[in-house]
């Protein structure tokens, strides 16, 4: 199925892997060259459609599952951009997990346990908002929550980050080779766009509870944040699963990005519907007629 909607996001957006990553060199802005509001909106559409015949035909060969994995700090749009973005999906054929602090259970096993439980089956989307990546994001500022770990380490130097990020580089390698595309977003806030989005909830009794005070305490460690984001893109974007960063300072942009970046990525696995052979199709043939007999 030729995909109509590919507006090139997916080499726009993605990060080389390799690249030296600095975010003073990518915009949380950009809008594109050519895209207003009312347009973009209108391609959002298109490509909500187009990613509802993609599940279709994903469901239907049950060959290859979908892992889409969102990070972003506080305030960034995930929970919207899912909400849109999949909004014309079957709700039969997709899972959304928010990864939350890991329960004692969880800590007490590899940091990518709790994410290999809920991998997509073959035929299936599955949506991480958090995921395993928080493993060498907020454990990284806040190097605590490793004690609750009783990991064998007792060094958590910059080996050791390096380490995690290679044990996420081969799983996901191997994820990949048994038949599930990784699709993973950064979405890319500015600071300033943070405190307004905070403002806006605490301003609204009908937002208030979106806003949580931990939220408010992390900005202080924006600065660590970002360079932790920086080295993860540098050390986990891979030619088999590359990150992709997307401007998120405007909500309409960030959400036709995602949008347009999944369904090209879907229709570049050339899936089609299984097709019937001759004996099967004289045996369905054969039922059909006792059926219209009946």
């Amino acid at each position: 199925m030729p995909d109509k909607s590919d507006h090139g996001f997916k080499h726009e957006f993605a990060v080389q892997p390799g690249i030296s990553v600095d975010f003073r060199k990518f915009s949380t802005k950009y809008t594109g060259s050519h895209f207003k509001k009312k347009k973009a909106e209108k391609h959002l559409v298109e490509d909500i459609e187009s990613l509802s015949g993609a599940q279709e035909l994903l469901w239907a060969s049950a060959r290859y599952g979908v892992l889409i994995i969102f990070q972003a700090m506080d305030a960034a749009g995930k929970d919207g951009t899912i909400k849109h973005v999949m909004s014309g999906i079957n709700p039969q054929g997709v899972d959304v997990y928010s990864f939350k602090a890991p329960t004692l259970n969880e800590r007490m096993h590899h940091f990518l346990w709790r994410g290999i439980q809920k991998l997509p089956a073959r035929g299936r989307i599955t949506i991480f908002n958090r995921s395993y990546y928080e493993e060498v994001l907020v454990v990284r500022i806040h190097q605590e929550f490793l004690a609750a770990q009783n990991l064998p380490e007792k060094k958590f130097d910059n080996e050791f980050w390096r380490l995690r990020y290679q044990e996420i580089n081969n799983f996901e390698r191997t994820i990949t080779r048994n038949g599930t595309l990784v699709i993973k977003f950064f979405l890319h806030v500015s600071q300033e766009e943070q405190k307004k989005r905070f403002l806006e909830r605490l301003e609204d009794p009908d937002k208030m509870w979106k806003f949580s005070e931990d939220d408010f305490k992390e900005r202080r460690h924006w600065k660590k944040y970002m360079q932790a984001y920086e080295q993860m893109l540098e050390g986990t974007s891979t030619e088999w699963a590359p990150w992709y960063v997307i401007p998120a300072d405007h909500k309409w942009f960030m959400r036709m990005a995602v949008a347009d970046i999944i369904t090209s990525r879907i229709h570049e696995m050339n899936l089609s519907f299984p097709v019937v052979t001759k004996k099967q199709r004289n045996h369905l043939m054969q039922i059909r007629r006792k059926l219209e007999g009946q």
